[in-house]
This record gives C-alpha cells, sequence and structure tokens, in this order.
C-alpha cells in the first residue's frame, strides 16, 4: 500500500532534486529516504527518478506520478485542516437537555455569555424531568444533559460542575422569618409546599431534611417553583428552592424572607450527563466553565443578601 509520507518524500526529491537534501528536510536518512522510494516505485511498477552519484533526474512517467502525488497531498491537508476546525468548540449544533429546576435559572447567565465569545454557537435545547432526559442522552437524542445529583445516570458519565444548598422561602412575620438558618425540625410546623412527584427535586429536598414521612409537606400539581412561590406569596404555605433560583424568583418580592436550611449539605450537585464515547467535550468543557463561573456570581450574590 502506497503511504502518504512516501509521497511526500518523493515530491520533497523533485523539489531539491538532491536525495541527501530531500532527507535532511524530511528529517530522516538518506538510506531510509532511498528504501522508501525504492519501495514506492516497486509498488507502481514504475520508475520515477534515474539517479546517479551526481543528479537525480524525473522521468516523464515520473512527472505524471508527482503531479497526481501533489494532488492528493493537498486533499490531506485539507482533510487534516478540517479534522482540526471540528475540533474547535461548537463546530456542530448541540443538543442539550435540563431538568424544570435549572433551566430557568441557568440559561438566563449562561446563553449571553455563549453568544459573546460563541457568535455561531447553536444549542437546542430541551427542558423536561431528569428520567426523560437520562433516556434520551443513552439513545442518542440528545448530547448531553443538565441533572441534580444524585439521580441514576448508569452507563452514563458525570461531570458535576456546581453544588448548592436549600432555602426556606417565607412570608415576612413568620415566627422563623428573622432568622439566618433553620432546620428541617423547625419546618415540620411550616406548612410546606413542594413540587408534584417526578420532580428530582422534591426527592433532594426530602433526603437534606431526611424525611420519609409524606405528612411533613404537601404536594400540588405545580411543575415549576414559580408556581410554589406565587403560592407561599398568597400565604398558601411555605416552600424549600435552590440557591440558584433564589435572585430570580424573589428579588421582586419584598414580602419574602430566605433562610438557609441549617442541614448537612450540599443539598444537591449538578452535572453535565455524556455518553462515555461522546467525541465533542470541547463544547462541554465550555459549558462547564462558563456555568461555574456564572454559578459563582451568583453565589457571592445571595452572600450579599
Amino acid at each position: 500500500m502506497i503511504s502518504i509520507k512516501q509521497l511526500i518524500y518523493a515530491l520533497t526529491v523533485e523539489e531539491t532534486l538532491h536525495f541527501k537534501k530531500a532527507a535532511e528536510k524530511c528529517n530522516i536518512s538518506q538510506s531510509a529516504l532511498s528504501t522508501a522510494l525504492h519501495e514506492l516505485e516497486k509498488q507502481l511498477g514504475l520508475q520515477v527518478f534515474e539517479r546517479d552519484n551526481k543528479k537525480v533526474l524525473i522521468t516523464p512517467i515520473g512527472k505524471q506520478v508527482l503531479q497526481r502525488a501533489r494532488s492528493i497531498r493537498l486533499q490531506v491537508e485539507d482533510l487534516q485542516s478540517f479534522a482540526e476546525i471540528q475540533k474547535a468548540p461548537f463546530s456542530f449544533p448541540l443538543a442539550i437537555g435540563m431538568i424544570p429546576t435549572v433551566a430557568p435559572y441557568l440559561l438566563p447567565n449562561l446563553l449571553p455569555v455563549l453568544n459573546q465569545h460563541y457568535p455561531n454557537a447553536q444549542l437546542n435545547i430541551l427542558e423536561s424531568q431528569s428520567h426523560i432526559l437520562v433516556d434520551k442522552v443513552k439513545r442518542g437524542d440528545l448530547d448531553a444533559a443538565v441533572l441534580a445529583l444524585p439521580f441514576p445516570c448508569d452507563g452514563m458519565l458525570t461531570l458535576r460542575f456546581w453544588e448548592e444548598d436549600f432555602y426556606w422561602i417565607t412570608l415576612k412575620g413568620n415566627k422563623y422569618s428573622d432568622q439566618k438558618e433553620i432546620s428541617s425540625t423547625a419546618l415540620k410546623n411550616c406548612n410546606l409546599l413542594l413540587l408534584t412527584e417526578g420532580h428530582c427535586l422534591k426527592d433532594h429536598i426530602l433526603s437534606a431534611c431526611n424525611w420519609t414521612d409524606p405528612t411533613l409537606h404537601q404536594n400540588f400539581s405545580a411543575a415549576s417553583l414559580n408556581t410554589l412561590i406565587q403560592m407561599v406569596l398568597g400565604d398558601l404555605g411555605t416552600t424549600l428552592i435552590p440557591g440558584m433560583a433564589i435572585e430570580q424568583l424573589t428579588s421582586q418580592h419584598k414580602s419574602l424572607s430566605v433562610i438557609h436550611l441549617d442541614e448537612p449539605g450540599p443539598h444537591r450537585q449538578l452535572a453535565f450527563i455524556i455518553r462515555p464515547n461522546f467525541t465533542r467535550m470541547s463544547s462541554i468543557e465550555v459549558l462547564i466553565n462558563i456555568c461555574k463561573k456564572e454559578l459563582r456570581s451568583s453565589r457571592i450574590l445571595i452572600n450579599r443578601t
């Protein structure tokens, strides 16, 4: 089989018309170069060069061979350039899944920064529950998904990039509303409202509070944290939300108190999940870095409030 190296050696001899100079340019010994070209001619069944101790000549048929060799080298170089370009982040559209308790609070910070640094990046976002997203990543319908852990992700790689705690939201005037911390024991008497079954946030809250008794909280047909906040504003109960959602959900409501859940943390971790053989890691790495930076800024803001 003719190799690209053999063709490059032949083209270098054509350029220098000197075997020793060609060998030096190719960083190999003269004998190795001569052997490679002899093998090339043997494989072609044609004589490309006439050589003696003083000069090198290109045979008429050799000129045609080298013309084709130049074309092949250009195509190989073009292929290599194409491959290098594809290694760059966001060379292709990326399909990303996000759970509802992350997407509304992460995307407004992530997308403007991504657009600023990678204006040609195309993200196709699907918001859905964790078990649906995991299944879609496994089947290849999604490239990756952002989940809150712990959650079963058998067979997937999990790339953790953030951890956070939960905060209790109540109307000011509640007997605990002036505290900086609240325990899960105190929350047992606070009419706690949680999302319906199927939302992993509910499971993470119950785990953080170490609750197994279903009578300690109330489930509603609410599919979003925003709905729970509206219920709290209507004095229907209290709720817990993750740190990343505080600014968006509470900053415009001065009647709300935000109090840290005083239980061992972190109360949940965020991670990208991908298939083990996923090939576009450079794009995921960019997204992870942006997420870390933006969420860090959000944490600073929470600590100052």
